[in-house]
């Protein structure tokens, strides 16, 4: 039985039969609700309410939880309780570092071979994420990013490149929300005006940069909205050596 004013009244109860067993869906609903910031970085679980609001046991529920702390995404503190993991900034700046790295070099690479239909692809994406700006979409915008994105890394055909780039992104999942403002659209829609336009031109080199730009663009503004926002991040050493 659902609770009366639950705290995680956003949360779905499990559809019955619904592929993939209770756990994994467990699983995806919580993590989807971090990454929503739903769950706010540094906030503690209550399993007892989470069974209630999900319809569902403690055993799955707890199974659940394991595999996002295998992820990084919750923290198991003994005698404390389960707690939503705060965003580590020397994870994301890892992570960007292993995407400017591999995303530029991918254009390098493919941006000789460019042809009119993927330039055309590369063109519809544009339109979309200026759509998506003016009716104020952040969800929208980031589809497209990531879209925009995994358009090049499929031209490229590497597939241990694009999982590894999948993985470093994320790290990153649960910065869209707080990244996608106004302004980082409009300077991430111009970036990537920057990397078409290179890319029509056959430049591989300035193809490449201009990645390199756009994500040190990203983390450069991660860096000054963790400062700004101390309580979502956990700053360790490491972060300025990998940013």
């Amino acid at each position: 039985m659902k609770m009366h004013n639950s705290p995680y009244a956003f949360l779905s109860p499990l559809q019955r039969g619904k592929r993939g067993g209770a756990v994994q869906n467990i699983q995806d609903v919580i993590r989807e609700a971090i990454v929503r910031l739903d769950l706010a970085p540094g906030t503690f679980l209550d399993k007892k309410a989470l069974c209630e609001q999900l319809g569902t046991s403690r055993f799955p529920v707890s199974e659940a939880l394991g595999r996002l702390a295998d992820e990084g995404f919750v923290e198991v503190l003994p005698q404390h309780g389960t707690r939503v993991t705060r965003i580590d900034l020397a994870d994301c700046g890892e992570a960007m570092f292993i995407r400017r790295a591999l995303e530029s070099d991918a254009l390098r690479r493919i941006a000789p071979h460019v042809n009119a239909a993927l330039l055309a692809e590369l063109e519809r994406n544009m339109e979309a994420q200026a759509a998506a700006m003016a009716r104020d979409d952040r969800i929208g915008f980031h589809e497209c990013d990531i879209a925009l994105h995994d358009l090049l890394l499929d031209t490229l055909g590497f597939e241990r490149v694009k999982t590894a780039v999948f993985a470093a992104r994320a790290k990153l999942d649960r910065l869209r929300l707080f990244m996608c403002t106004p302004q980082r659209q409009a300077s991430t829609f111009a970036e990537h005006r920057g990397i078409v336009e290179a890319l029509a031109a056959r430049d591989g080199e300035a193809a490449g940069r201009a990645m390199e730009h756009h994500l040190n663009m990203v983390m450069e503004e991660l860096t000054d909205f963790a400062a700004d926002n101390p309580d979502a991040f956990a700053v360790t050493e490491k972060a300025t050596a990998a940013a």
